[in-house]
């Protein structure tokens, strides 16, 4: 047992190494003071830092892609926490299949389901819109909401919410001062997820994008079509501080764990 334990950890260390390794290249790259990209860096200079603030296409790509996380996350927390307190409270036929369908996304290929958001928005005028390009993230963030507050429900006493019923608390008082307060880190955690996997995408937003409207991690990409210079190191970096800060918050609500966490139940 003892050596399945060091193999394990052993097996992790290296996962984790893994994954790092890009954050190792990128981020040291950024502060190069040369012209090109380097690894180890030559030198050490924030001038590509500097310089982000001298590309508009960058700046203006970063405002999108903070205004299109910021509206995913929000109506993904409305919906997503809607869809989750019904699944979670009532007894639904076929409710099984419903929380299926709405967690499809998280298994489905991201790159599958931009080609089919694409066929599917294109006959109505969406595809190549900021409508659909919205809709497009938050059918993607909707899942993580609908996980991560099920999640919170699942310890959820129901008790509570009949005693204040009891004491003459009408349902939106109930929800207000009950039920709100005890699953807030969970919607707090699901919106913060949202907002990331938004602002992150790349695959499903290539299908929905315009010339008119490019988010930073398009910008990046198609950057890095035409030529790899160190401003992309410097501007991937701060989409990486982003992340981290965020999943450093996440991490401090909920954990980032229990964001594919156990199965809710029901107030039976």
């Amino acid at each position: 047992m003892k050596a399945l334990g060091k193999l394990r950890t052993v097996l992790a260390i290296i996962g984790i190494l893994y994954i790092l390794i890009p954050l190792v290249v990128v981020i040291p790259a950024s502060f190069t003071s040369a012209n090109f990209p380097s690894f180890p860096a030559e030198g050490f200079s924030l001038q590509w830092y500097s310089k982000i603030l001298e590309r508009p296409e960058f700046m203006e790509a970063f405002f999108n892609s903070v205004k299109f996380a910021f509206l995913a996350a929000f109506f993904s927390v409305l919906f997503g926490t809607l869809g989750a307190l019904g699944i979670a409270k009532y007894e639904i036929p076929g409710k099984a299949y419903i929380t299926s369908l709405l967690t499809a996304p998280l298994s489905v290929p991201q790159l599958v389901l931009g080609i089919a958001l694409l066929i599917y928005f294109t006959p109505m005028m969406l595809s190549g819109t900021s409508t659909g390009f919205l809709i497009a993230h938050i059918i993607i963030c909707i899942p993580y909401v609908i996980r991560l507050v099920l999640t919170g429900l699942s310890g959820f006493d129901y008790n509570l919410e009949r005693a204040a019923a009891i004491l003459g608390a009408n349902p939106m008082v109930v929800f207000w001062r009950v039920t709100l307060p005890l699953i807030r880190p969970a919607i707090i955690s699901g919106g913060l997820f949202a907002f990331l996997t938004s602002f992150d995408n790349v695959t499903v937003s290539l299908f929905m994008i315009s010339p008119d409207m490019r988010t930073l991690p398009i910008e990046i990409f198609s950057t890095m079509q035409d030529a790899y210079n160190p401003i992309v190191a410097s501007v991937s970096s701060v989409v990486i501080f982003i992340s981290v800060i965020l999943i450093v918050v996440l991490e401090k609500l909920h954990g980032v764990g229990k964001v594919f966490g156990g199965s809710h139940h029901s107030n039976g």
